[in-house]
């Protein structure tokens, strides 16, 4: 396998579906059996549920335009002097099947697709979507490790309303279905990042009831990105076998972020990607990156902020790898 590089000129790019490349041009798998050849798979999630705000966002054609802006780069990254795949192997498993208006037969397409990936011992990246596709993925997760998992909540909201206009599973409500889940331990949850009025005192108390850890984004401001990181790892590891990184795109601040909620007083790029970094070197196991909206600016960034994203991410899962021997 070719690992992926920019700048060749000569490189065939697999094709996921027709005119759409595979995420970074890596080998696209179809059948679930070889997936044991890889340490890394990809795959989407093209779901939008209940909208809670104007129109459709068109977040599910994310799984799209990610993998159109993930072909300008490779996985080298010079401020690490790492590249992920020269320690990883890795595919694109295409995407989960989805029926418009019908979440318990989406939530079971996804997982199916994504319990095939824990199966052969795959770490999956998962894209979506909006938010409300993490549940089902993250449920098998911490079945997949005897419910001992550690969940870090990258986010503006706190997504744990109890429902939107009698919806349960809108993407404002992900993480009250998981505080309600038998396989997850709410004390083990940290949302970070946390601001704006688009939040609720219901969904503060809630979350100080059930024991998660907010993070807003002035004690993260206040303290920096590395001391506020290094606290959610702790408490993300603490007595777990496992944690599981779920980012939704308006963690970072609109003026990085163009096609996401319209959400300010946000982090940077550079302080996102340190971040995912050491995500990846405290050895997350599953990774998902929701809510981009692609309609909503005519160059892509948000697609592209996503793929550095998601590479300091891998770089830091390679490092740490590396640094095991």
């Amino acid at each position: 396998m070719s690992k992926p590089v920019c700048y060749d000129a000569e490189r065939i790019i697999p094709e996921i579906y027709i005119g759409v490349p595979s995420f970074l041009g890596l080998p696209v798998c179809k059948d679930s059996k070889e997936l044991d050849q890889y340490d890394l798979t990809f795959m989407g999630v093209p779901w939008e549920g209940t909208c809670t705000y104007g129109g459709h966002s068109n977040c599910e054609q994310f799984v799209k335009t990610i993998r159109e802006a993930s072909i300008r780069y490779g996985a080298y990254l010079p401020e690490y002097d790492i590249d992920a795949f020269d320690y990883f192997t890795g595919c694109d498993f295409g995407d989960s099947a989805v029926q418009n208006g019908n979440y318990a037969r989406t939530s079971a397409f996804i997982l199916e697709k994504y319990q095939s990936i824990l199966d052969n011992n795959s770490i999956p990246i998962v894209f979506g979507g909006d938010h409300s596709i993490s549940p089902p993925l993250i449920d098998a997760f911490a079945l997949n490790h005897g419910k001992r998992i550690g969940i870090l909540h990258f986010d503006c909201h706190l997504d744990n309303l109890n429902d939107y206009a009698g919806d349960p599973y809108a993407r404002c409500t992900p993480f009250r279905r998981l505080y309600e889940s038998e396989n997850i331990d709410p004390t083990r949850i940290v949302h970070l990042g946390i601001r704006g009025p688009r939040n609720t005192p219901e969904g503060m108390r809630i979350a100080r009831e059930v024991g998660a850890t907010v993070i807003t984004i002035n004690e993260l401001k206040d303290n920096g990105w590395r001391s506020t990181i290094h606290k959610a790892l702790d408490i993300v590891k603490n007595d777990t076998d496992a944690f599981y990184v779920s980012v939704c795109s308006d963690i970072t601040d609109v003026a990085f972020n163009p096609e996401g909620a319209v959400d300010a007083c946000g982090v940077s790029s550079y302080e996102l990607g340190r971040m995912l970094f050491e995500c990846g070197l405290a050895g997350a196991k599953s990774f998902d990156y929701v809510e981009v909206y692609p309609d909503s600016d005519g160059r892509n960034v948000s697609s592209h902020l996503a793929c550095y994203m998601v590479v300091n991410f891998l770089c830091g899962l390679a490092m740490r790898k590396r640094d095991e021997g």
